[in-house]
């Protein structure tokens, strides 16, 4: 794809997917969700990528939605890029005036994004830099580990508006900061810094700006230099699917199965020779070749 809003490099077993329009602070166009969604297929299509980063360009990581388009920003029916993203689809506005709600123009961009982050095969790594609000935030919440910048600011400005949060962030905003912080944040609406961030559990550390990406990458290179992708790409999955499991019971069926099938498979034995022996281990399994056989086991209908 001809990124123009983002970079993706990769070297040495780490993506870094750079937000970049820093002149708009990195403000989100529905261009950018497809770049975005675009460098998560590359990055789960190599095997040589083992660990993901995400920044942003210049003094912000994205200052949420771009809103060069005024008071039709967020009416979709009324914009003309918007229009013109969905050439040749049908309007989710029948005749008579009244909405599909189901149809596919009704989808919101934010929550592609982060559905595509959330199905990662490959750990995703936040380094926050600088002002993140709306999407700007909301985006990071299926990033796996979040790393700010004493710089970084945080807002889930939606009440204020006039919209209401998105980009999934209802089902994931409590789940990581609780109930009780996730409605003050977004019935208030306001700006909050790092320290109230890392307070409140939406990010792991709070490091002075010139050593945001040195800790990112060296979290990346522990990630990328010990342990086993294809066991990290079903670990992943696991932790984040059982969120809404309804019994430890759930758990233990699915461990059960992925400890059977990893027990068969080369990683495994590479893992306990490689310890014995006082060595670096070397992996065998792709995650392009090597997930056990029962994944993704969300969509077995007989997993039970």
């Amino acid at each position: 794809m001809d990124r123009q809003e983002t970079i993706l490099e990769i070297a040495h077993g780490i993506a870094t997917l750079t937000l970049n329009r820093p002149e708009k602070l990195n403000a989100f166009t529905g261009r950018m969700m497809h770049e975005i969604i675009s460098a998560f297929d590359q990055t789960d299509a190599r095997d040589d990528v083992k660990v993901v980063i995400v920044t942003g360009a210049g003094r912000a990581f994205c200052a949420g939605a771009d809103l060069s388009a005024g008071a039709k920003t967020f009416d979709y029916d009324a914009r003309d890029d918007d229009k013109s993203s969905r050439a040749g689809q049908a309007s989710p506005v029948r005749p008579d005036g009244t909405v599909d709600y189901a149809h596919e123009g009704v989808r919101d961009g934010g929550g592609r994004v982060t559905l595509r982050i959330f199905d990662s095969l490959k750990p995703v790594i936040g380094a926050i830099n600088g002002p993140a609000v709306g999407i700007g935030v909301t985006m990071q919440l299926p990033m796996d580990i979040r790393i700010a910048s004493e710089a970084a600011k945080f807002g889930f400005v939606f009440a204020r508006r006039g919209i209401v949060p998105e980009a999934c962030s209802s089902w994931f905003l409590p789940r990581l900061v609780g109930i009780s912080r996730a409605m003050e944040w977004c019935a208030t609406g306001r700006v909050f810094g790092a320290q109230e961030a890392l307070e409140g559990g939406l990010v792991r550390q709070v490091v002075p700006p010139e050593q945001l990406m040195p800790t990112a990458i060296a979290l990346a290179r522990e990630i990328a230099d010990n342990t086993a992708p294809v066991s990290v790409a079903l670990t992943r999955q696991m932790l984040w699917r059982m969120l809404g499991a309804d019994h430890p019971m759930e758990a233990h069926k699915l461990d059960s199965r992925a400890i059977y099938a990893r027990g068969r498979q080369g990683d495994a034995k590479e893992g306990v020779v490689s310890f014995l022996e006082k060595r670096a281990a070397n992996y065998p399994d792709k995650v392009s070749a090597n997930m056990p056989d029962f994944y993704p086991w969300w969509r077995d209908r007989h997993y039970e």
